[in-house]
């Protein structure tokens, strides 16, 4: 998870009580939530409890007196950097109880109530799953119940993931983001005006789809995907081969379409919107696409040659990293000077073994990148989980411990508010009203709710609605380092 905290608000209670600061908090280059000091020192506290065994990152102390602006920034940057190196370690990012901690400050700072509600979830050739969901489950618990309603078996679930997407006016299909478990689709759909819940693989190897061809629900979704991408020109075919493949359609004759399919360049990627970058030349306009174990850019240096393929395998990679780009003083939008402070837009940098010995950096100026550094990182992540010899179905999970104190969640008012780790919708109730509210627990075999806490203040709401989702990331280090590329051996240069 990348993590940054790239600005502030003051919020204070409509009592005139003492006002207190909120830090915003990005995850993976998009507003997640707004939290205090004292909530982020709780979640410190109780990652402690939880993983005794583990050396978490120093917390920044606490501080007797009302802070000056200059000490909440340095606490603002402090903060960063802490939430930064959890995030970058694998057993605390993939712990439950942060998790539960993120799933719940999400629903809080968008001031949402736990209701049951319709969300659509879209195959990719527009079918509609209507789904009947809380407004505060996770990504999973989505997930799992959309695909129970096209009878997909649940062993099938793993490969499968959540993405929202985006149809622009020339018809073209933009992925926004791939949803992960410490959000609510209800909430991040709500965040992204215009967007569509998707329903794709998850997965970056295609040797997977035999898996998935054994079932037959799970062999039409591959199919209806590949019938989409090839349609889109996301996956690169012949004239011969397209008439080939409307002839296995036409018949039918799905798994023949899919084995045929499965051999040609870039299937299974994802595909991004042009870009510029600085390969083979400055200045080059591509477009970038990533899976199947390499990023690749497709290219035309000059007009009217032939579309020029560039493929760079993920473990020659050996780090990236993602940089805002900041407006200079001569820049001007509308006519109008910029800040230099403005961000105006985003580029992904990697590290490439181009030969033995031979290092080189390679820029995409997109604003995509921070979604192109996830899917790097998921790409990694799946290298190394094939090395251990295991499948989506056996993910790694972080060790257990015999000590398991109760989860809580404290608001920003400061009251308490108990988490499970077995229930996605053990989440807050509205914190709009500053009455008695509901707080919504639901379990599968259980579908029923108690109205257990009462919230003692209400908070400025405006400034949440003003801040936008656009892309803000300060690394906890200057790049991430690729673990797969230490396999790298002389067979592969």
């Amino acid at each position: 998870m990348h993590f940054s905290i790239p600005s502030t608000q003051e919020f204070g209670s409509e009592g005139g009580g003492s006002s207190f600061t909120g830090f915003n908090i990005h995850i993976n280059g998009s507003f997640h939530c707004c939290l205090r000091y004292k909530q982020l020192h709780s979640l410190h506290e109780q990652l402690k409890r939880s993983l005794p065994s583990m050396v978490l990152p120093s917390f920044p102390p606490k501080k007797l007196l009302s802070l000056t602006p200059n000490q909440i920034e340095q606490r603002r940057l402090s903060l960063e950097r802490y939430i930064q190196l959890v995030g970058q370690d694998p057993v605390l990012c993939r712990s439950e109880l942060l998790r539960a901690f993120l799933l719940n400050a999400q629903q809080e700072s968008s001031f949402t109530e736990c209701n049951e509600v319709t969300l659509d979830v879209y195959l990719m050739n527009g079918y509609r799953i209507a789904a009947t969901v809380y407004s505060t489950d996770s990504t999973a618990k989505v997930l799992a119940k959309a695909t129970a309603l096209i009878d997909l078996p649940f062993e099938r679930l793993c490969y499968f993931a959540l993405y929202l997407m985006r149809i622009e006016a020339t018809g073209e299909l933009t992925i926004v983001k791939r949803l992960m478990d410490f959000e609510a689709p209800y909430i991040s759909q709500k965040q992204w005006d215009g967007c569509r819940l998707v329903l794709r693989t998850g997965y970056w190897d295609p040797c997977y789809d035999v898996e998935l061809m054994r079932d037959r629900i799970a062999l039409n979704l591959l199919y209806m995907q590949a019938l989409s991408d090839v349609k889109r020109g996301w996956v690169v075919t012949t004239r011969d081969l397209a008439e080939q493949l409307t002839n296995l359609q036409a018949r039918g004759n799905k798994s023949e379409y899919l084995e045929i399919v499965r051999k040609l360049p870039l299937y299974g990627c994802l595909q991004f919107p042009r870009a510029c970058v600085d390969f083979p030349e400055p200045n080059t306009v591509a477009t970038v696409a990533l899976g199947n174990k390499e990023l690749n850019l497709l290219s035309c240096v000059d007009e009217g040659k032939e579309m020029q393929e560039t493929k760079f395998k993920v473990t020659r990679i050996r780090c990236w990293r993602v940089t805002p780009i900041h407006a200079t003083e001569e820049q001007s939008t509308n006519g109008h000077q910029t800040h230099p402070s403005t961000i105006v837009g985003m580029e992904l940098s990697f590290e490439y073994l181009m030969a033995k010995n031979q290092l080189k950096w390679i820029t995409i100026y997109s604003e995509q990148s921070m979604l192109m550094s996830v899917c790097l990182q998921s790409i990694v992540d799946e290298l190394l989980n094939q090395k251990n010899g295991s499948d989506p179905t056996h993910l790694p999970t972080p060790p257990h411990t015999e000590y398991a104190p109760p989860l809580s969640y404290i608001r920003r008012d400061g009251s308490n508010h108990g988490m499970t780790d077995s229930s996605s919708t053990d989440t807050l109730s509205n914190v709009a009203h500053s009455d008695t509210t509901s707080n919504c627990t639901s379990t599968q075999s259980n579908n029923h709710s108690t109205n257990t806490t009462t919230n003692g203040s209400s908070f400025i709401r405006r400034k949440l609605k003003e801040l936008n989702t656009t892309v803000r990331f300060r690394s906890g280090r200057d790049s991430v380092h690729n673990e797969a590329f230490e396999w790298i051996g002389d067979d592969d240069l």
